[in-house]
This record gives C-alpha cells, sequence and structure tokens, in this order.
C-alpha cells in the first residue's frame, strides 16, 4: 500500500505530494485524511495522507515507510482534501497552508527529538548517573533537557551518539493533548461498606470517612473534586488505592467552556408572514438538496435568527448537520445563547476567544459527533462534517470573512464549494448586503444558471416596529456656533435626556486610542513608527505611542525629538478621548469601553456585554464592537461620533463599509418597546452614504453606489486580484516588481486575454501597477503593488501561478516577498 503525502513544508518546490510506503501494522488505520509523521530531510515531519494507491510514482526501492501515524481517526475528511485542493488553486496558497487553514491550532504538530540507549544492557562508557536518568525517564529523553541536567557530561553524551551508544529518535508532538483528570472509582468486585471499614485501621479516620463517602456517593468522582467534598487529603485516598479499596485512573475530560453556564431551553416562536415566506424558500431549497444560494435581504430587527434557529432545526429532522458562520466581534453571549438555548449539547462553538484546549475539545466534539451544529467566526467553515445541510453566514458583507493571511480565502466562497460537494443550502444573511452578493442575487433567473443565489427580502421589523428616526447632523455648522466639543449640542441634549430617564445609549467611534496622531506646534513634525510609514496614536492609559499595525510602541515625548520644543499637541479622537469627555461632562456618568484595548483578557467581551445587559451602565461606548449582535431593550440613543472616519479612505469600498455600519449601529435602537433614535455627526452631511443611511434605504444606496462602480469598473462589474511584493531595499523591489509585471503582461497577451471583449467594452484583463502601496513601508519592508482587474470566466489564478513561476522557484529572488490575494476586501 502507497500513500500519497503532503508533508508540512512551506516551500513551492515541495508543494505536490510524496509516495510513503504504508507498513502492514498501519494499513488498517491509514485512510485519506490521516495524519502522519514521515522521514523527510532528515527529519521527521507531519504531512496529509490525500489518496492512497496500489503502486509508487517512484522506485520501490527508494520510498520510505510512514515514520508513525498521529490519529486513530483521521482529522480531516476527503471531502476536505478536495476542498483543500481547489483552495490552494484559487487562493495561490501551497497545498500545505490550505490544509494546515483546516485543522485546529492543536494539531499543527512539531518534530521531537528523543534520545535512548541502543541496548539498556550496554551504557558503554557513558556515567552511571546519566544512564539512571535516562532509564527512569521511561528510556527516552530530550536532547536539550538531558544537557541541561548534565551539562559537565556534554562530552560524552555527543561521543555516546557518534559510537551508536546513544541513538536519536524523532517523532511528531502535538501543541495540545486531550485534557486527562484522576478520578477515584469503586472497584468492579467491590466488599460491602463495613467489611471495607475491616481493611482500614480504626486509627486512620480520614481513610475511613473518605471510604465511607465514596461509598454513599456512589459514583466515579475526580479526585480534586473528592478532596474537597470529603475533606480527605489525596494521600489518604492513595492510601485506599494501594489498599485495593478505591481505584485512580486517568479520565478524559472536556474543557467545555459553557459548563459553568445553564441555558434556559427555548421553544420555536411563531413567525410573521414574511418570515415564514422565507422560511418555506429555504425549506424547497434543503428538500432539493441541490447545492442553493440564497440572500437572505432582512433590516436590522427583521428576526433573521429565529428563520436561522427553524431552519437548522428542520435541518436536524433532515438527519444533516448545520454551519452558522457569525463575525468574530457579533459572536456575542447573546448570539450563543439563542441556539445553545434551541439545541443544547448538540452545538460546539468555535471561536478565538476560547483557549486553544478549549477550541479543541470543541472542534473533538464535532469530529467525535457529539455536536451537529457548529457556531463560529470564519475558520468554522472547516467544521469536520461529513452531512451537511445547511451552511448560514450572518452579516455576510463583514469584510472579516476574508482571511489576511495566506491562504487567503473567503469563507464566503469555501462555503458555497463545501455546499456543492454536500448537497447543502447556503442562506447569506444580511440588512446591508456585499454588492457582489446583491448583485449575484438579483440577476434574473435565465443570466444566473443552477445553484446561483436567490434573493429572500424580510423588508419589516418583528411587530411592525418602525426603523429608528435619524437625524444627521453637520459638524461644520456646529463649529461656526462656536461649539468645539466632540458632541454636537443635539447628540448631547439627547444624552442628558436618556440620563434621566434612565434609559441607555450607544456610541460608536471606529478609532481606538485617545489620539489618531500627534504633532509639534512649533515645526510641524509629526510621531511616526520607525518601521512603518504610518503615524503612531496616543494610549493615555499607558502614555504610549503604539503602531497598529507592526506593534511598535514608545513613550510619548515630552518635547519634540526634532526641535525640542515642549508644544507637544494630540490630534483627533479616539474612543479613549471620548470616554474621558463623558466624564467632563456627564459628571457621575457609568460608561463601558469596549475597544480592542479593553477586551484583550478572556471573556472581558462578555462581562462587559453582562454589565451593559444588567444596566449597570449608562452608555457603551466602543468601535464597530458595539454596532453588531447586540440587543439591549433599554438602548434607546445611537451616537455616531465621526461617520467620516472610513468614508475617505484610498478603498472603492469606503462609502459601501461607511453605509453599512452606519444602518447596522442604527439597528441597535428600539428593537423592542421603547422607541429609538440616532444621531450621526459628520462633515459631509451631503455624502449619498450617509443621506441613504438617514432614511434606511438600501436600495437607493445600492443604485447610486453600483453607478459609481459601473463607471470605475470596480467589482461586481469586474473581479481582482492584488499581488503585493515587499522587501528591505527600495531598488531591488521596483525592479523585481516591474520585471513580474512584464512577465505577467507578457503572459495575459499570449493567451489573448489584453483584447477588448468587444466594440466600445474594456479588456478582459487589465494589470494595474507596479505601483507603491498605500501603506507604503511596513515592519522595515518597503511595499509594491499590482492589481489585476478582469471579466468573465478567465483562470486568473492559474496566470498569476504562471507568472510567479520564475521568482518563486530556483534562485530566490534576493528574499522578495510575493503575497497574492484573491477578491481582496482591502487594498493598503
Amino acid at each position: 500500500m502507497i500513500a500519497k503525502v503532503i508533508v508540512d513544508v512551506p516551500s513551492r518546490q515541495t508543494d505536490r505530494p510524496f509516495d510513503y510506503e504504508v507498513p502492514m501494522e498501519m494499513q488498517p488505520w491509514i485512510e485519506v485524511g490521516s495524519r502522519v509523521g514521515v522521514p523527510f530531510g532528515g527529519r521527521v515531519l507531519q504531512g496529509f495522507v490525500i489518496d492512497i494507491a496500489e503502486s509508487a510514482s517512484v522506485d520501490w526501492s527508494r520510498l520510505k515507510p510512514l515514520a508513525e501515524l498521529l490519529d486513530a481517526v483521521p482529522p480531516l475528511l476527503p471531502d476536505m482534501i478536495e476542498l483543500s485542493r481547489w483552495m490552494s488553486d484559487k487562493y495561490c496558497c501551497s497545498w500545505t497552508q490550505a490544509l494546515q487553514a483546516m485543522i485546529p491550532a492543536a494539531l499543527k504538530g512539531k518534530e521531537e527529538k528523543k534520545i535512548g540507549l541502543a541496548e539498556p544492557s550496554d551504557a558503554g562508557m557513558l556515567p552511571d548517573e546519566l544512564v539512571e536518568w535516562i532509564g527512569k525517564s521511561d528510556g527516552l529523553v530530550k536532547l536539550d533537557a538531558l544537557l541541561a541536567r548534565f551539562p559537565e557530561h556534554t562530552a560524552s553524551v555527543k561521543q555516546a551518539l557518534s559510537d551508536g551508544t546513544l541513538l536519536q529518535q524523532s517523532s511528531i508532538k502535538d501543541r495540545l493533548s486531550v485534557k486527562k483528570v484522576l478520578t477515584v472509582f469503586l472497584p468492579e468486585s467491590r466488599h460491602g461498606l463495613e467489611k471495607a471499614l475491616e481493611l482500614v485501621p480504626a486509627r486512620a479516620a480520614k481513610q475511613r470517612e473518605a471510604l465511607a463517602f465514596m461509598y454513599e456517593h456512589g459514583e466515579a468522582m475526580p479526585l480534586q473534586d473528592m478532596v474537597q467534598a470529603s475533606g480527605a487529603s489525596a494521600a489518604s485516598i492513595k492510601a485506599l488505592v494501594e489498599k485495593e479499596l478505591l481505584e485512580l485512573r486517568e479520565v478524559e475530560s472536556g474543557r467545555d467552556p459553557y459548563a459553568d453556564r445553564n441555558f434556559n431551553r427555548t421553544k420555536p416562536l411563531p413567525l410573521t408572514d414574511g418570515q415564514q415566506a422565507v422560511f418555506t424558500r429555504v425549506i424547497g431549497a434543503l428538500d432539493e438538496g441541490e447545492g442553493r444560494t440564497m440572500l437572505l435581504h432582512g433590516v436590522t430587527g427583521s428576526g433573521k435568527t429565529e428563520v436561522y434557529l427553524q431552519s437548522i432545526q428542520y435541518c436536524l429532522e433532515q438527519g444533516r448537520q448545520a454551519i452558522v458562520l457569525v463575525p468574530e466581534i457579533s459572536l456575542t453571549p447573546q448570539m450563543v445563547e439563542r441556539f445553545k438555548g434551541r439545541f443544547g449539547d448538540a452545538v460546539a462553538v468555535l471561536h478565538s476567544r476560547l483557549s486553544s484546549g478549549e477550541r479543541f475539545d470543541e472542534w473533538r466534539k464535532i469530529r467525535s459527533k457529539r455536536a451537529e451544529v457548529a457556531i463560529g467566526a470564519r475558520s468554522a467553515i472547516f467544521a469536520p462534517f461529513d452531512r451537511i445541510g445547511l451552511i448560514i453566514i450572518d452579516e455576510e458583507h463583514e469584510s472579516s470573512y476574508k482571511q489576511e493571511e495566506s491562504p487567503k480565502y473567503h469563507a464566503r466562497d469555501v462555503a458555497v464549494r463545501r455546499a456543492k460537494q454536500h448537497g447543502a443550502t447556503v442562506i447569506l444573511g444580511s440588512a446591508t448586503p456585499s454588492m457582489e452578493s446583491f448583485a449575484a442575487a438579483s440577476r434574473p433567473v435565465s443570466q444566473a444558471g443552477s445553484g446561483s443565489s436567490a434573493l429572500l427580502p424580510m423588508p419589516e421589523r418583528v411587530g411592525g416596529r418602525p426603523m429608528p428616526e435619524v437625524e444627521v447632523v453637520d459638524m461644520r455648522e456646529e463649529l461656526r456656533g462656536g461649539n468645539r466639543s466632540m458632541f454636537s449640542r443635539k447628540l448631547h441634549a439627547k444624552l442628558q435626556d436618556r440620563l434621566e430617564r434612565g434609559e441607555q445609549s450607544v456610541l460608536l467611534l471606529n478609532r481606538r486610542g485617545y489620539s489618531t496622531f500627534v504633532m509639534c506646534r512649533s515645526c510641524g513634525h509629526t510621531a511616526s513608527c520607525p518601521h512603518c510609514d504610518i503615524s503612531l496614536t496616543y494610549h493615555q492609559k499607558t502614555r504610549v505611542l503604539r503602531c497598529h499595525y507592526c506593534g511598535h510602541a514608545e513613550q510619548a515625548p515630552k518635547e519634540c525629538p526634532a526641535c525640542s520644543s515642549e508644544h507637544i499637541r494630540y490630534f483627533g479622537t479616539g474612543t479613549q478621548r471620548v470616554e474621558e469627555e463623558l466624564a467632563k461632562l456627564f459628571p457621575g456618568i457609568r460608561v463601558i469601553r469596549m475597544d480592542v484595548d479593553t477586551t484583550t483578557e478572556k471573556h472581558a467581551h462578555e462581562k462587559l456585554l453582562k454589565r451593559f445587559g444588567e444596566r449597570q451602565a449608562d452608555v457603551l461606548l466602543g468601535t464597530q464592537m458595539v454596532a453588531k449582535g447586540l440587543d439591549f431593550p433599554y438602548v434607546t440613543l445611537v451616537g455616531v461620533i465621526a461617520a467620516d472616519t472610513s468614508l475617505h479612505l484610498p478603498d472603492f469600498r469606503a462609502a459601501e463599509k461607511t453605509f453599512q455600519l452606519l444602518t447596522q449601529v442604527a439597528g441597535r435602537a428600539g428593537r423592542h418597546e421603547l422607541e429609538g433614535e440616532v444621531v450621526i455627526q459628520t462633515y459631509t452631511p451631503e455624502h449619498y452614504a450617509i443621506m441613504t443611511a438617514q432614511q434606511h434605504d438600501y436600495a437607493a444606496f445600492i443604485g447610486e453606489e453600483l453607478r459609481h462602480r459601473s463607471v470605475m469598473g470596480y467589482p461586481p462589474y469586474c473581479r481582482l486580484v492584488l499581488v503585493t511584493m515587499s522587501h528591505e531595499q527600495l531598488p531591488l523591489l521596483v525592479s523585481v516588481s516591474s520585471r513580474f509585471a512584464a512577465e505577467l503582461k507578457e503572459l495575459a497577451e499570449h493567451e489573448g486575454l489584453l483584447a477588448p471583449l468587444g466594440s466600445g467594452l474594456p479588456r478582459a484583463l487589465e494589470v494595474l501597477g507596479p505601483v507603491a502601496s498605500p501603506i507604503a513601508r511596513m515592519k522595515d519592508r518597503y511595499r509594491f503593488q499590482c492589481v489585476i482587474k478582469y471579466r468573465g470566466s478567465i483562470d486568473v489564478s492559474a496566470l498569476v501561478r504562471r507568472a510567479l513561476q520564475p521568482f518563486t522557484e530556483g534562485s530566490p529572488q534576493k528574499n522578495v516577498t510575493f503575497s497574492v490575494d484573491v477578491d481582496p476586501q482591502v487594498i493598503l
């Protein structure tokens, strides 16, 4: 039997399957998707079996056997192996990178080298103490541990390794293992309590108490729990184990992040007419099982979550499984509670705020078929289910569904691909769908073809509740009126009103820190990152200037480093500064600030929202974290401090992202009995993104935005690939990037792709650049980029891979790094 293995080596030269002989004892266990240790270049490395064959592609005499099988149950299913191949081709990444993206971090094993005696009876000239220490460690020890313990015997160890007295063995060690807990059991063939107590001396009172407690309890119990419950010491319990009156065994213990939470079970709610119409179409698609994609366009508060829950219930009743993706910042305790409350322990939760061990155990819960529903952020799309019936992507417009490091996949595209493999239905849900999704769902059926998106509208809130009234305040007029505060007079008055009425407010400023840049008023010097072409942000609590791209930090200057002036000024506004200003203007106000800086600790996100939900604060202030997935009955005011934050970025999606954020945060107000109001502060009230957000008019916004995109030739009227190149030396980077662009254009010309699609129509493919990236230097590396625009069904990924070959294979181009981003969400 031959196993074809992708070896975990991040190199294009080795990005192909290698043949290995499967030893007889492993043959019953090896399957497609198995994780194995293989000898490779003098080391033992982790690999994945992607196929099994009877014949090898090389001479049998050159074959090496597999070194070890790392899992009894393969972590990857055969359909995921096929999916990884598709990802590698589409996103121009190595096959091993695609495979690694699918498994939890705990299984990303590394080589571990240990040494032991070749013959236990022959220690040669090795010192006795060293031999004895190896023997106590089951005959194998880590080399670095041995040398740390006996540094004076380094020469002896080196000699023993060279003459064969000591042998080195390599194996793959996972970063995490299954958690096991020492557990106390009553023996199966046990005496009655009285007979058992006769075997314990009367003076051993604690042992007798522990034994009596265990007989009364009757069930197995973790050792630590028994120590606390019985009052006996661990030593007393172990003495009973030695007398064979109790047994002590290691038992697997799941790290359940929600073990201490009780979720009240909920029942399906009656659906509104709008919800029922959508639900009927979803269950029709589930019955067909043809891999349909549906866009659920429902306004905020329209009850999309209840449709999700009932669709999942229908899917489970068919004997199939469901995956629910939500943006990381929307994966709030409220969201988890809704799904756990409906489906209980059948739900596994996968997100980054869990510890590595908790994530690993939730993943194992799915793989061992103890869970039928997975809810999580982007990577939950790789949940190892084998009968997927439904994939839901909530807030599908969110850019966080796109991974920013290789493999740069978009979870939405991967979901559609997995759905086709399983004949599953995909629901894309949003109040503000992305341009691409809306355009795809709005195509006439005759153009769309099979398996295309279908539009499911839900234009009304549950219970007929009105959308909140939105007022736009022109901050230029505030300035002319003498108001230099960050709060307009209207927002100030409404905040005061909410405080008096005991209601709550949400304030959004999508910029963390205290000030966005620090400048000397004498000479104009701006504090910038020494490693990136970007200004530093001031964080007042720690009095530190920090780069939000590379993490560089330095103390805030007391005088200008350029001219020694003391006239240092902090410009711009961040969430920390807003928090300080609120305390000045409204003495006694209770503010919870929620941004990256306040939610770094585990469960911090949950604790802050729990406090706000229990009305321990008047204002929830934060970045875009506060715009998604929150539902509090006493929130009647939403204020947007600066709506222009993202509007003027050098990004063709700037208007779309601004409209989406404003609409989402406005939807936090008036979701229950109390009516809500929204105040948007801006310096550009005439911009169509602001005006349409004020009217909750998605149709008007998308009409205007699509007109702009059509004129400029941006998605959805074309597709993009971004190739970014970086190097420490600018002249070399300029040379290599120019050669790459020329190679790409030459290949495109040869394929006939640079010709226009027709009379008066644009080219099928355009190569823009190379030019310096908007952030021209990051982490001490200069950055250049090419943007490829293409139309129609061109395999641009294959074209880019061919263009990259001269620069990534053979002699390295002096460490120029190439990064390919297919369908980029950010062009910075």
